[in-house]
């Protein structure tokens, strides 16, 4: 979501004749783009603004805006960081070239949040154009965008802030996603990621007709120009389910991925985090999406040290992920987020050394069951969309080291011309590890 309003936010600014500077020091201005979501995301952008409060004491013109969940969730109190000119959340993006206009001109302080909310219309005319009108142009990764086809989240999970700076889950219009799409792949995008806090929970309404995700893929599947397509997070819920799974199994273009949470194998847990379902109604939907797309690569979220989290709990994780053999999941040690449920009525009663020491034994059992999972592929052929060079570049008869994705989102490393950055490769994979694939173009 972040990396989205980024590039939207960037190409407006290009397209108001703003040019990048390569540091901080060169700028005229400096936005930060915020998540709230961790402690740790915030006390890095607070390090930042301390930095940036250094450079404006020689340099008092700089304007410095944060954008984004946590200048939502702060609002004004920003404003108390001395290099802070510009609050803006992410309902008010659109806002945004004006607003630095403002504070370049007038010297003026803004601040652009949703005083309500849940009143957020994520639809509303303006951040809607702001949006469709994104070409793709700034995208990260050649020939890669992101969509969003949903703003917001409804499930308030107790831990989880999201709902509280995103506003209310909000579907967009399809025609307005078609239209998007259209125009990356007009621009030469190859591969779709649709976006949502609940992305399988897409539902639109239009006369007779409710449109799902499943609906949705199939309609971008036509798009002429977009070879594969890819949808994040999915949300564990029936609903819908075996639509989208038997749309991944029949069209080609949709990509045998899917990213599903579990966030813990407790059931104790999990009721405590108000996510609506059981470990085993978790594991029935992956052994559903299994029979469905046998090919299907799964991946996960888990937190642990969540208040209240006893040894017992902590294997029943441990229990779930065996059972789930993902191909990676991503976890976390639980920090309380200010205003939501669990830091206003749960004891944050999980020592730091224990969420430590279980955030290290559960990655070290899903390094295992990654690193078996990645050992399939040796001596397979693998087809993926070439990113461009990797950081740790090792060069082979002059060839640069290349990295790209699969289609199930394994990272391949392998040597070729940096030409091929944006396109599709076939590459033999040789070696494995945990995380990644190594091979030789074919």
């Amino acid at each position: 979501m972040n990396k989205l309003d980024s590039a939207i936010v960037e190409s407006s600014l290009r397209d108001a004749g703003y040019q990048f500077a390569d540091n901080a020091k060169d700028a005229d201005v400096v936005l930060i783009n915020t998540c709230s979501v961790r402690d740790h995301a915030e006390q890095r952008v607070m390090s930042h603004l301390g930095n940036l409060k250094h450079i404006k004491e020689s340099r008092p013109d700089l304007v410095v805006g944060v954008i984004g969940c946590m200048a939502q969730r702060l609002g004004s109190e920003l404003l108390k960081q001395s290099a802070v000119d510009i609050v803006c959340g992410p309902a008010q993006i659109a806002e945004i070239p004006r607003l630095i206009t403002e504070a370049m001109q007038e010297k003026k302080k803004a601040v652009a949040v949703t005083e309500k909310i849940r009143q957020i219309s994520p639809n509303a005319q303006s951040l809607e154009r702001f949006e469709t009108e994104y070409s793709g142009d700034d995208t990260d990764i050649p020939a890669q965008a992101y969509v969003r086809a949903m703003h917001g989240c409804d499930k308030f999970c107790s831990y989880c802030v999201v709902p509280y700076v995103r506003g209310p889950e909000t579907s967009r219009p399809p025609e307005a996603i078609i239209e998007q799409t259209k125009r990356l792949a007009q621009n030469g995008i190859k591969q779709i990621t649709l976006l949502g806090q609940r992305i399988n929970a897409y539902e639109y309404k239009a006369g007779d007709k409710t449109y799902c995700l499943a609906d949705l893929l199939k309609m971008i599947s036509e798009i002429d120009g977009v070879e594969w397509l890819k949808f994040v997070t999915s949300y564990p819920s029936k609903k819908y389910f075996k639509e989208i799974m038997q749309a991944m199994a029949e069209l080609p273009k949709v990509c045998r991925y899917l990213h599903i949470p579990a966030q813990s194998g407790s059931d104790q847990i999990l009721k405590a985090m108000n996510r609506g379902y059981t470990s085993a109604e978790y594991l029935e939907l992956l052994y559903i999406a299994r029979q469905i797309v046998p090919d299907i690569a799964i991946a996960g979220d888990f937190i642990v040290g969540f208040p209240g989290e006893t040894d017992d709990d902590f294997a029943q994780t441990v229990k779930l992920v065996k059972k789930a053999r993902h191909k990676n999941s991503f976890i976390f040690k639980y920090s309380p987020r200010p205003g939501t449920i669990a830091d206003k009525r749960l004891e944050n009663n999980v020592p730091q050394e224990i969420k430590e020491r279980r955030n290290h034994e559960l990655l070290k059992v899903q390094e295992e069951i990654s690193r078996a999972l990645a050992a399939e592929f040796t001596g397979q052929t693998v087809k993926v969309l070439v990113e461009g060079p990797s950081k740790k570049s090792h060069q082979v008869d002059n060839l640069p080291q290349l990295i790209g994705r699969t289609a199930g989102d394994w990272i391949t490393v392998f040597n070729g011309p940096e030409t091929l950055a944006g396109r599709f490769a076939n590459v033999k994979i040789t070696r494995t590890t945990p995380l990644t694939l190594f091979g030789e173009r074919v």
